[in-house]
């Protein structure tokens, strides 16, 4: 009897979500207490899992009447390049104690729109994000809520 080797098909090269656990987590950060606590357990998930932390920033687009000359592009930048030095000195503290591989990225947009392009373009396996601290969006909808409604991901809300 001879053993036969599994052939190579191009549908088993496809990309296929949580397989043997999540290789990439994306985290939706904006600065929030619960984003931040979102953060800090993706970073958790993604250390124990050896998976891919990717904390996503969504720079909100306001038209130009409602930006009232503001420069918002300086504006949400600036929150960027704060989260990111934040985050930074976060994985600072705790290196040589847990590794995690971790980037950061900017997509711009309405929440929504932005972590649902990042978790394409990523290839994510599992989004991660915090609840709302919004009394609004209990009639419109979170963007959490949405994220888990599109059915794409698992998506894990921390409160």
């Amino acid at each position: 009897m001879t053993e036969q080797q599994p052939q190579s098909h191009p549908e088993s090269q496809r990309f296929e979500r949580g397989t043997d656990g999540p290789k990439v987590i994306v985290a939706g950060v904006d600065g929030s207490d619960s984003s931040l606590r979102a953060a800090a357990y993706a970073s958790g998930l993604a250390r124990r899992q050896n998976a891919l932390l990717a904390l996503v920033y969504v720079q909100p687009v306001m038209s130009a009447g409602a930006a009232l000359g503001a420069p918002v592009a300086d504006t949400t930048g600036e929150i960027a390049e704060g989260l990111v030095a934040e985050i930074r000195a976060a994985a600072e503290r705790v290196r040589g104690i847990w590794d995690v591989r971790w980037e950061f990225h900017t997509f711009r947009g309405d929440p929504y729109s932005g972590l649902v392009t990042a978790a394409d373009e990523l290839t994510a396996d599992a989004v991660v994000v915090g609840a709302s601290e919004s009394a609004g969006h209990r009639i419109i909808g979170s963007v959490a809520v949405r994220l888990v409604k599109a059915g794409r991901w698992p998506v894990t809300v921390v409160p």
